[in-house]
């Protein structure tokens, strides 16, 4: 899939360059690897831990069953449950995400679409 947008810049993950729209959200969907968000997570300053990637995976799973994108409330729910109350929260995930929340970096680093409404 192929997301159209006026703004294209060149992520270079390994040896491939691969396009982003001016916030990072892949141009081609199908460009998404693990190094992908590896490389766009250093190019928000992001370390991922285990515990993004248990997001990202959730956010990629989650687009691939129900074709369309996990809601907050949806993420709340998953890891509330997997992680506990005081980790599976909103907050928490925030402070996972802080450049937008799950919703959009998660997704972002997920290698999914700009949610609804994001301009």
């Amino acid at each position: 899939m192929t997301v159209d947008s006026p703004f294209t810049k060149i992520l270079r993950v390994g040896d491939r360059q691969i396009q982003v729209d001016s916030e990072g959200y892949l141009r081609h969907l199908g460009d998404w690897t693990e190094d992908f968000a590896t490389a766009q997570a250093q190019v928000e300053n992001l370390a991922l831990t285990d515990e993004h990637w248990q997001v990202i995976r959730f956010l990629r799973s989650y687009f691939q069953d129900h074709e369309v994108q996990a809601q907050v409330r949806t993420m709340i729910k998953h890891f509330s449950h997997a992680w506990g109350p005081l980790r599976g929260n909103n907050h928490y995930l925030h402070e996972l995400f802080p450049r937008g929340g799950p919703q959009k970096q998660g997704n972002r680093l997920a290698g999914l679409l700009r949610t609804k409404g994001e301009h």
